[in-house]
């Protein structure tokens, strides 16, 4: 049970009283739909009225659509729930919907990079060029339900690129510039591109890396591209020959003076294709619908996130994980969205710390393997930077460490607000995360999100209580839940993605206990849940008791089948200057052994040279538990950051004598 001693943060009167969840559980009271004395009555009226409270949500954060919706919900049957039926809107005149108010010479986007100035454009200007690119983009025949595909850095030119496809009605679709070519033709080969947007290059960590030769090799290999809008992010390098390809500043050029036409469509008309990691094969193509994202965002950032207008968000991602499509949906809210592209280590760990000062930042997301970086570093921000500004920190990505709580509010300030948030690609959105009225408490992300019915599933697909374990679950239906999955007609492979484990359900896959403060602890995911004897551990608790240790740098943890039961795996990356001495061996077993428990203690641990991890950073557990069940190709090269770490694992668990012949 969590105590008042381990609350960190509390909210102060600001956050009482100003914060949008404040002033939106004050607008209820105002409006006619209840009076609520705390979060946990707000949130069980939430899913308890699905509808009313879906609209509350629709009229405080004043969506509008040009022809309103007969109802939040019809049919809430899940798969296939459908939302805001009868409505008629556009996703771009959602985001872009301050562009022409009093906020039009507002800062709309900040885009920093490595390799090229800074770039800012003003709501104003930011509508311009979207109207711009739709009117070239019409000119290559594009039109409503098209795929526009982008190998783009996240930058300016991508949120243009999106907003323009969206306006006319196409779909959006992008990954990062480092995928390889088979990874992208593994995406963008699925759903068949009618343009293709791509860097010419990007910097990273003070290197650059040309992509003129992977453009070509696209373009030849995606078959239904008609033209390829090449974005000069590395100045100087140009683009290809051949009328094939185009130049962005030609291509805005050719539509200038054209306005976005916000074509009005379904709410459940699709919007983005976002991609699974793609680690154990072919990504899946999960397909996203306009009304549902737009719903459910303005919850997040705007009631949880409690971004608003005049507010300047940053969030640490690539265009290929599902955090560059949340940052844009800040445009919603009248923010300036900070759009960074390069290493967030170089040239120090320090370069994020220094942005937030100088640019003023109020919103700042990045991964829990970052903030755990800056704490073995030993940095301190709050005391190098005047970090005034800034009101909330977000961590997504893999589950935060106690201990980086501690650093937080040690290192960095004792009165913001550090919010833990959690869901995934599949959703473009969250189940538990940050609450601006809740306290945050050491090592739990504050709560579930409202019209979120998440609960913990015992595997008979019963609901355990409170501090039990069990497999996280949604059971009602989430407006951003996808409308499908692409090339899936009959929706069989939508369904067996989340509802063949519990029928009716979406089983999301992460180990997950609730609290009885109403906060979550994320263990790691299900399907990498090891069972030693029978019994289910996370990953996560062995992470928090090893790479809180200064002499590991990184670690995974896999299981290992072995005579009918599972032995645990321990691989660690030693921090510079150490060695896996048997020393350092009997400490990490005490510790897990002291601190979780005898289970959780490894068989093995082995040293490795490097740990593999998917482009968006998350650790590549279940590849590796597969090459220790014998399989020779356990899982897709192309979706790793490091697919030379599968090899070097290969070689080094052969030669421990852990693989399992196949």
């Amino acid at each position: 049970m969590s105590t008042t001693e381990e609350i960190l943060w509390t909210p102060g009167e600001a956050q009482l009283q100003d914060s949008h969840m404040a002033r939106y559980i004050r607008w209820l009271a105002d409006n006619g739909y209840g009076r609520f004395d705390d979060y946990r009555a707000l949130h069980a009226w939430s899913i308890s009225d699905l509808e009313r409270f879906w609209e509350s949500v629709w009229r405080y954060c004043e969506l509008r659509a040009d022809t309103p919706p007969r109802a939040m919900l019809g049919d809430r049957t899940m798969p296939g729930a459908e939302w805001l039926p009868g409505a008629r809107l556009n996703f771009a005149a959602g985001l872009l919907r301050h562009a022409q108010g009093p906020r039009a010479e507002q800062e709309a986007v900040v885009a920093v990079a490595e390799c090229r100035p800074t770039l800012r454009r003003s709501y104003r200007e930011l509508y311009a060029d979207v109207g711009a690119f739709e009117a070239f983009l019409r000119q290559q025949g594009v039109s409503t339900g098209d795929r526009v595909a982008g190998l783009v850095a996240n930058g300016y030119e991508a949120l243009v690129a999106m907003l323009a496809s969206t306006s006319l009605g196409a779909i959006w679709s992008s990954a990062s510039p480092d995928f390889g070519t088979e990874a992208t033709v593994d995406r963008f080969g699925q759903i068949e591109p009618a343009v293709l947007v791509a860097v010419n290059g990007y910097g990273y960590g003070g290197k650059t890396f040309p992509r003129l030769e992977q453009i070509r090799a696209l373009a030849e290999r995606l078959d239904t591209v008609r033209r390829v809008v090449v974005v000069d992010q590395l100045p100087g390098t140009g683009l290809p020959d051949g009328d094939h390809f185009v130049g962005w500043d030609d291509a805005v050029a050719a539509g200038r003076g054209q306005e976005p036409t916000f074509e009005p469509l379904p709410a459940d008309q699709p919007v983005y294709i976002l991609y699974s990691s793609g680690t154990t094969g072919q990504p899946k193509c999960i397909v996203h619908g306009a009304g549902g994202i737009l719903l459910n965002h303005a919850k997040e950032l705007i009631l949880h996130g409690d971004v608003g207008a005049g507010d300047r968000l940053l969030y640490f991602t690539t265009c290929g994980w599902m955090m560059w499509n949340w940052q844009a949906s800040a445009l919603m809210a009248g923010a300036t969205v900070y759009a960074y592209d390069g290493s967030p280590a170089y040239p120090d760990l320090g370069m994020l710390w220094r942005l937030m000062e100088s640019e003023r930042l109020t919103h700042f997301g990045t991964s829990a393997r970052f903030l755990a970086g800056c704490r073995k570093r030993d940095l301190e921000p709050g005391g190098t930077q005047d970090l005034s500004a800034l009101r909330v920190v977000f961590s997504t990505g893999s589950p935060l460490l106690p201990e980086d709580y501690d650093w937080f509010y040690g290192s960095v300030s004792d009165r913001m607000l550090l919010g833990s948030i959690a869901g995934g690609t599949d959703i473009c959105a969250c189940f538990v995360g940050s609450n601006p009225i809740l306290p945050v408490r050491r090592g739990e992300i504050q709560c579930r999100l409202l019209g979120v019915d998440a609960v913990a599933y015992a595997p008979d697909g019963q609901p355990l209580e409170d501090g039990e374990r069990g497999e996280l679950v949604c059971r009602q239906p989430l407006p951003s839940m996808p409308v499908g999955f692409w090339r899936d007609p009959d929706g069989s492979r939508y369904h067996g993605a989340y509802f063949n484990t519990y029928p009716g359900v979406w089983a999301h896959g992460d180990f997950i206990r609730f609290t009885a403060s109403g906060g979550a602890i994320i263990y790691g995911r299900s399907d990498a849940t090891l069972n030693p004897g029978g019994v289910r551990i996370g990953t996560a608790e062995i992470y928090r008791q090893v790479e809180t240790v200064d002499a590991i740098a990184d670690s995974l943890v896999v299981g290992r089948p072995v005579d009918g039961d599972v032995e645990v795996v321990l691989l660690v990356m030693t921090a510079p200057g150490e060695a896996l001495t048997p020393e350092l061996r009997r400490r990490l077993r005490d510790r897990i052994r002291a601190n979780a428990s005898p289970r959780h203690v490894p068989a093995h641990i082995v040293a490795v040279e490097d740990i593999p991890y998917t482009r968006s950073g998350k650790k590549v557990e279940i590849a590796v538990a597969r090459l220790l069940q014998g399989e020779q190709d356990p899982g897709n090269r192309g979706a790793l950051a490091n697919p030379e770490s599968l090899d070097h694992l290969r070689d080094v668990l052969t030669r421990e004598g852990l693989l399992t012949k196949s």
